[in-house]
């Protein structure tokens, strides 16, 4: 299965960070932030990296090359940041069938196979990892509505009165049909293009999506206090499997 990566952010609340290099290379625990991306799909079996760059991507690319860990790397260019369906949209001509999408600030020790078995077990459009999270933190993310058979029924982008504490965590499968979804979307009220408004189309549509709960941790590297936190938590990873301090 082929991987998306989202990669194209400057980083704007990461700095001073990012004062000299794009979101993605921000070192964490001694690699690029988006190493960790590259790692767990790696370890997922992913046929393919596609790498969505934008600012500074000479960086990214100069870094990476062609392979990673004997994994191909295709890139492609978002030109303008107009959100996360307008990025994915970049990757549309390099996929030949269902594929993985990974933001690229999200670093995970997680259930992430769950995800992929469920789309191939069910055959669903599409399947989700989430998570509960405090009410007060849900209207940071994109929350959704389930019903009682697991699958999502509508996704809100940052509500300013969250359904419910049941946010996306930045890890998803899709089949093509996504595509198609994106191409609809109208840009939001913040002018950009959403996912989750894709995805509504997609659950409007008739299309079935399902929820798989995260068992396990992830850290959205943000804010410097964030890349302080996942250094501490891969340190503490480390430190169990070996048993030596970090």
């Amino acid at each position: 299965m082929q991987a998306v990566v989202l990669a194209a952010g400057k980083g704007t609340r990461l700095r001073p960070l990012t004062d000299d290099k794009p979101k993605a290379m921000v070192d964490v625990d001694g690699q690029p932030l988006v190493a960790h991306v590259f790692d767990r799909l790696v370890e997922l079996d992913a046929s393919e990296l596609i790498v969505i760059v934008g600012y500074q991507k000479e960086d990214i690319i100069s870094h990476f090359g062609d392979e990673y860990r004997d994994t191909p790397i295709t890139y492609a260019h978002q030109r303008e940041q107009n959100g996360l369906a307008h990025a994915l949209l970049t990757a549309e001509e390099h996929i030949d069938d269902d594929f993985m999408l990974m933001l690229g600030d999200n670093i995970f020790q997680a259930n992430l196979e769950d995800v992929i078995n469920r789309q191939r077990e069910n055959r669903t459009d599409a399947a989700f990892l989430v998570e509960e999270v405090p009410s007060e933190e849900a209207s940071r993310y994109g929350v959704c509505d389930t019903n009682g058979y697991g699958e999502i029924v509508n996704v809100i982008e940052k509500p300013a009165d969250p359904p419910s504490n049941l946010v996306m965590t930045g890890f998803y499968t899709f089949t093509p049909a996504i595509f198609h979804a994106c191409h609809l979307v109208q840009p939001s009220d913040r002018g950009e293009y959403e996912l989750s408004d894709a995805i509504d189309l997609l659950i409007e549509s008739g299309r079935t999506i399902d929820a798989i709960r995260m068992d396990g941790w992830r850290i959205d590297v943000g804010y410097p206090e964030d890349r302080d936190k996942a250094e501490e938590r891969l340190q503490e990873e480390r430190q169990d499997a070996t048993g030596e301090i970090a």
